[in-house]
């Protein structure tokens, strides 16, 4: 594996020991509703997770296996997301992902998460070749099943609830809503989607930030001020760990912008 990008900020706020993990498990994961792991070495994992250690995750996560697939998987497309610099290098590490969640559902069936981060990497994997080629791939079709069975295996997923609010929205963005019907996107379900992610995790930077987006894909300037409304929350938002934190800085810079 070669040597991923640090995390760009100071990580001493974030830095959790079990006990403390235990203790704001169910805020730091009321996006992905991953349920607190039996494992140590799985727990020791998302420690490191949550301190911006994303390479160290995710190699702690596969090692340990079983369970830690999830953390292997969240790690490595949220470095991918945020900090890889390299598209060809960012590409890649979205399809091994897609690939590892997608053979974790064989393995593990009715684990939401393994249908959510194959779901997730293939989304941003779309972004980064353009929507419409990925459309004619069929991987818009793949999304969507994939989040909405995680939907149907976690309904309080709130993360799952965003990216589909997201599909709906992108599609209907760059194919318009007519063709957009055809893959299945339609505005109120996406805008729905985004509504209720809110609900499910009211302190999501993330879920304002991609609702602020959406709003604007789906229906133009006339809703600007409510998306930038949106991200002014989201840049407000008190972050729990590194990746919240990383939330919170895009949603500041794109403030700036």
């Amino acid at each position: 594996m070669a040597k991923w990008t640090a995390f760009p900020y100071a990580s001493d706020d974030y830095q959790l020991d079990a006990a403390a993990l235990k203790k704001q498990w169910a805020r730091l994961h009321a996006g992905d509703a991953e349920g607190m792991p039996k494992d140590d070495k799985v727990l020791a994992a998302w420690s490191l997770f949550h301190a911006g250690e994303f390479q160290k995750a995710a190699e702690a996560g596969l090692k340990a296996g079983g369970a830690g697939i999830t953390v292997a998987n969240k790690a490595q497309s949220i470095y991918a997301n945020y900090l890889e610099k390299s598209e060809k290098n960012k590409l890649a590490l979205f399809l091994e992902v897609a690939e590892r969640a997608e053979a974790q559902q064989k393995s593990d069936p009715k684990n939401p998460n393994a249908y959510y981060w194959m779901a997730y990497a293939l989304g941003r994997y779309s972004q980064g070749i353009s929507v419409a080629k990925a459309l004619a791939q069929g991987l818009g079709g793949k999304v969507k099943g994939a989040l909405e069975t995680t939907i149907k295996l976690a309904p309080k997923h709130a993360d799952a609830h965003i990216a589909l609010g997201t599909f709906h929205a992108e599609v209907i963005d760059k194919v318009g809503k007519l063709l957009g019907k055809t893959q299945g996107a339609d505005a109120a379900a996406g805008l729905k989607m985004f509504q209720q992610a809110l609900k499910l995790n009211p302190a999501s930077a993330i879920a304002r930030i991609e609702y602020a987006n959406g709003l604007v894909m789906l229906e133009g300037d006339k809703r600007m001020k409510e998306a930038e409304k949106l991200y002014a929350e989201a840049a407000a938002c008190e972050p729990l760990d590194a990746m919240e934190r990383l939330d919170v800085e895009m949603a500041k810079e794109e403030l700036e912008d």
